[in-house]
């Protein structure tokens, strides 16, 4: 058994994934006590696209997180399930990195500068008396002014957070692996159509291809395997199995994650300010979602500097201004990323909207502004 004992900081961040760990990194470097919890020791491989728009380079630099070693991505494939291909330039452009590299390297940073890591699960957060107090598996409590959600796309927490969406079925289930395949452009993130699903390739930073796909349950659930999947579904699309046909893959087996879903949320959820997929599940067509979860970390942690540092702005006002901030940031790029995929998932459509395209770059340009934001200031 457990003893219970409780520990103080400014600052508690549930979850350290790409939004936790900026957010950490970022108020500790402004001067606050923070401690993260997360499940897993760092490195480990996430499930993602591993595509980084450059909007959000220059705030990792600034936190000093380097992406030298980053793949420079500034190119565009589409193939429909019959093979017709729409290709365009990035404007913005990106960079190809593993998230077991930037994760890892945001928490070595964080360490760095001061935050405090336990690798354990968080049962409880209750808001109570102006605190929140925060228990883990272990039974250790600790309590904090302020309190940052940032542990994905589900959890138990949701539950016991009531959070609406929680009884929901989700219908998405996201697969990835990383592969060997001499040849792939270093430049080019490609987005290629199969049944019920779509799926993204790009190099990373150590020459491996991510291939990372989102498929509905109703189309998996016909096979036996991910192998058995890749081969009699994803494999229609002809450049996907080309793909799946030379390449070698990395891992002992694919990545998964189940109850993938894209339902409305809250940004703030019982005083607890919300990032990344936690606020709102970031869309694979919405640009990209790393960057998108680097940027609601910063809008997380400048209104919590706000609310320490000035006297006059109450908790109310910072839920509210974080709120704002982050519809008016991230909703049209959500809302277009919602249609986006349901206009790739309808077969007979893409490809008419593929064969136009193609004839209207300005179409495209348009398309590609407004999924990647805009550089984020600091």
């Amino acid at each position: 058994m457990y003893l219970s004992y409780v520990i103080l900081f400014d600052v508690l961040v549930v979850g350290g994934g790409l939004a936790g760990l900026t957010s950490a990194l970022d108020l500790q470097k402004k001067g606050y006590s923070v401690l993260v919890f997360e499940k897993l020791a760092y490195p480990h491989h996430k499930v993602c696209g591993e595509y980084v728009s450059m909007e959000a380079v220059p705030y990792l630099d600034y936190l000093g997180i380097s992406l030298l070693d980053a793949v420079s991505i500034n190119k565009m494939v589409l193939s429909t399930l019959k093979g017709r291909t729409l290709q365009a330039d990035l404007a913005m452009g990106g960079v190809g990195i593993s998230r077991y590299t930037l994760d890892n390297r945001l928490y070595l940073k964080a360490r760095e500068v001061g935050v405090m890591f336990v690798f354990e699960s968080v049962v409880s957060v209750i808001f109570q008396r102006e605190t929140f107090i925060i228990k883990t598996e272990k039974g250790t409590v600790y309590h904090a002014k302020v309190a940052i959600g940032a542990y994905g796309k589900r959890s138990a927490l949701d539950k016991q957070l009531q959070r609406g969406f929680k009884g929901e079925k989700s219908p998405w289930l996201a697969v990835k692996a990383h592969y060997k395949l001499d040849g792939f452009p270093d430049d080019t993130v490609a987005l290629h159509n199969f049944r019920g699903g779509y799926g993204g390739l790009s190099k990373t930073e150590s020459g491996a291809v991510n291939f990372c796909y989102l498929v509905s349950y109703e189309s998996f659930k016909e096979v036996k395997s991910i192998a058995h999947f890749n081969k009699n579904v994803v494999s229609k699309n002809p450049f996907l199995g080309q793909f799946l046909e030379e390449a070698q893959q990395l891992f002992p087996a694919p990545e998964t994650i189940g109850q993938v879903g894209f339902e409305k949320k809250s940004a703030v959820e019982n005083h607890i300010i919300m990032c990344g997929d936690t606020a709102g599940l970031i869309h694979p067509l919405c640009g990209n979602g790393m960057a998108m979860a680097i940027h609601s970390a910063k809008i997380a942690a400048e209104t919590i500097d706000c609310f320490f540092r000035e006297m006059a702005y109450s908790r109310n006002q910072m839920e509210k201004d974080y709120t704002k901030q982050w519809r008016k940031t991230f909703g049209r790029r959500l809302w277009l990323g919602r249609n986006l995929q349901s206009l790739l998932l309808h077969e007979k459509s893409l490809e008419v909207v593929v064969q136009l395209a193609s004839k209207s770059p300005s179409l495209i340009k348009s398309l590609i502004s407004n999924t990647h934001g805009k550089t984020i200031r600091f």
